[in-house]
């Protein structure tokens, strides 16, 4: 590759004015600037290509040959760039028109959908927004790849690599069908039994499931929980299946409310154990920070999430 150096925009952009308005003087009116910077300019370029670009008389300047051929090539440098402004321009309103967000499955189905509304009534130029849901480790994966603006996870296993910013907290409850033994039950339900009892739970890399793993794994005398009854994709078919009475299920809060006020799950007990999680935004690191569109997500969502 050549270590030849190409002259900076303005030298080409002040020699392209000199051969459209004829003269040094022209060129500095049209281009806002002083003579001075016009020769300056002029002879930095001079010095650059190592020929006479233009003659200067009592009678005025000219452009040489030289400065022609010079001139022409600047031109069409300049028209390149322009190509390329426009080009980036276009790349950055498309990014601003545009927000993929990743979002797990409890924050997709219990909040996003009142941050959504939020975000699109406050922009004057409403986004549209890619929304992918699945599990608290494939949002990482997602957002890590570059795949998503900004992603919502609800794991207490927060990636050191990405940004990362709580928006807020989860509560975690053991539910059981109105049917189960521990349905009835007054005394609260230890640690180390719900440890011992086979759950419906969701999949590897899920929030929800690694959160009881973790809690139980910090206890004093840490816990592992025993083999699943059962491994279900969606928290609507772990209800379902908790309220069937086959097994207890570990579930957030806000997805449980409802069952719980019209009946259909009983909320369970469960002595000295904190099933608390953080509700995480997560974005890959860069020098020009998080889209606006994103931004603005996430201070919604640090709104209404607390």
């Amino acid at each position: 590759m050549s270590d030849f150096e190409l002259p900076d925009l303005k030298s080409l952009q002040t020699l392209a004015a000199v051969a459209e308005f004829g003269s040094l003087t022209s060129a500095s009116t049209n281009l806002g600037v002083t003579q001075q910077a016009v020769s300056s300019r002029i002879r930095a370029l001079e010095v650059r290509t190592g020929s006479e670009l233009v003659t200067r008389s009592a009678r005025g300047s000219q452009l040489t040959e030289a400065g022609m051929l010079v001139a022409g090539w600047a031109q069409d440098v300049l028209d390149a760039a322009d190509r390329f402004e426009v080009a980036v321009r276009a790349l950055r309103d498309a990014r601003h028109l545009q927000l993929r967000v990743g979002a797990s499955l409890t924050v997709a189905e219990h909040l996003m959908p009142e941050w959504l509304v939020a975000f699109q009534a406050g922009s004057g130029h409403p986004a549209a927004v890619d929304l992918a849901v699945a599990n608290s480790r494939s949002v990482v994966e997602q957002v890590r790849a570059g795949a998503r603006d900004i992603g919502f996870i609800e794991t207490p296993d927060v990636p050191s690599d990405l940004e990362s910013r709580v928006i807020g907290f989860d509560e975690l409850v053991v539910v059981v069908g109105v049917n189960h033994p521990w349905a009835r039950r007054r005394r609260a339900v230890s640690a180390a039994e719900l440890a011992s009892t086979a759950l419906v739970v969701r999949e590897e890399g899920s929030g929800t499931r690694r959160t009881l793993e973790l809690a139980l794994g910090a206890l004093e005398s840490p816990l592992v929980p025993d083999a699943p009854a059962l491994v279900l994709p969606t928290t609507t078919a772990i209800r379902s299946t908790a309220a069937s009475g086959s097994a207890p299920a570990v579930l957030s809060s806000l997805a449980i409310r409802d069952d719980v006020t019209l009946g259909r799950l009983v909320r369970v007990r469960i002595a000295g154990l904190a099933l608390k999680r953080p509700l995480t935004a997560v974005w890959a690191r860069s020098t020009t920070g998080l889209p606006e569109n994103a931004e603005r997500l996430l201070l919604i969502a640090r709104t209404h999430a607390r």
